[in-house]
């Protein structure tokens, strides 16, 4: 299967040619396409993302994952998929800078929902130039034009909070959850989170790493491990724990992490979205995923949308599902396999 910005990728595959690289692609088939149509090409990939670098490791495919990747030569094309966040494109244009040459083909495709209509205004006031090339399968493709060496450098962005009685130095990087700013679902966890002594704790979906900090600094002897699939939450989390001097272990990981095999207590904000669409399916795995990693004294606190179908699902893999607050749209739930 291929997402439809994929296909828009295939359906134009004669304006790629020589050493190709693809930046923040999807989850999908599109490399083995890409070499079974085109193997005259050579394919790199650069993704932020685990389960896309995950899908995207192949022997015909050289695959960088550094927030910061280090280029050595520049590419013939590239080909930028849209990101949900446009903080996020100008921020990866910045980190493409020594991959792209003076005669690099340059080339942006997304879904017509993601935002990528505005792209020619946005190119503009990053001092480019966008043209859009096709539109198919709700998606756009473009050609994007200009000095690319001009763009600034973007690092991370940090801001004090004060909560649950307690001050937090964060540190979010551009396409992190909630970038620059502490959402109202987070808030309301951090003011209900579970009273622990010690034990493994998993802050799931960290983001800028904000819930598995304050857990730290209100329980030292925990042990905390921090995940998320986006390299860039992972590199903001690691920089949130030393600005507070914090210890954890960061993990970037599709799902909850291989290690260690079982955790005392999980606490998450989890993701609902695949790209711009709902998808249950991710929270209804983490859920199941939670239910079999738990010690059996152990317990699950997440926030949710309240309009979002979570108590159903909690029942499904829990004996006791209780709701620990609720307001603002939000609810936090806490889920056990004991009284």
């Amino acid at each position: 299967m291929l997402a439809t910005a994929s296909q828009l990728v295939l359906r134009n595959i004669d304006d790629l040619s020589g050493n190709v690289l693809l930046v923040e692609p999807m989850a999908d088939n599109l490399a083995n396409e890409l070499l079974h149509l085109a193997p005259q090409l050579q394919l790199s990939c650069y993704s932020t993302d685990a389960s896309v670098a995950s899908n995207w490791r192949n022997d015909q495919v050289q695959l960088y994952t550094d927030v910061q990747p280090d280029f050595t030569h520049t590419f013939d094309t590239v080909v930028l998929f849209y990101p949900k966040s446009k903080e996020q494109f100008g921020f990866t244009l910045a980190q493409l800078k020594n991959a792209i040459g003076p005669e690099t083909q340059l080339f942006v495709c997304g879904d017509n929902k993601g935002g990528i209509k505005s792209l020619s205004k946005h190119a503009e006031k990053m001092g480019l130039a966008a043209n859009k090339l096709d539109n198919a399968k709700h998606c756009l493709w473009f050609a994007l034009f200009g000095d690319f060496k001009q763009l600034p450098h973007i690092g991370s962005s940090s801001f004090t909070i004060e909560i649950a009685g307690e001050s937090l130095v964060l540190h979010s990087l551009p396409g992190v959850f909630n970038h620059g700013k502490l959402d109202v679902g987070t808030a309301l966890l951090l003011e209900n989170l579970p009273q622990i002594s010690q034990g493994k704790v998993l802050d799931f979906a960290c983001g800028c790493g904000v819930v598995g900090a304050m857990l730290k600094r209100k329980h030292p002897a925990i042990e905390l491990f921090s995940s998320d699939i986006s390299l860039l939450a992972t590199t903001a989390t690691e920089q949130t724990l030393a600005a507070n001097g914090l210890a954890g272990t960061v993990i970037a990981a599709d799902g909850l992490p291989a290690n260690p095999k079982q955790f005392d207590y999980i606490v998450s904000n989890p993701p609902f979205h695949t790209g711009i669409k709902t998808d249950y399916s991710i929270v209804d795995n983490f859920i199941r995923q939670s239910a079999q990693r738990l010690t059996s004294q152990g317990s699950l606190t997440l926030v949710a949308n309240s309009h979002l179908a979570y108590l159903e699902l909690l029942q499904e893999s829990f004996k006791q599902v209780t709701i620990k607050a609720k307001t603002n749209g939000f609810i936090v739930y806490r889920a056990a396999n004991h009284s």
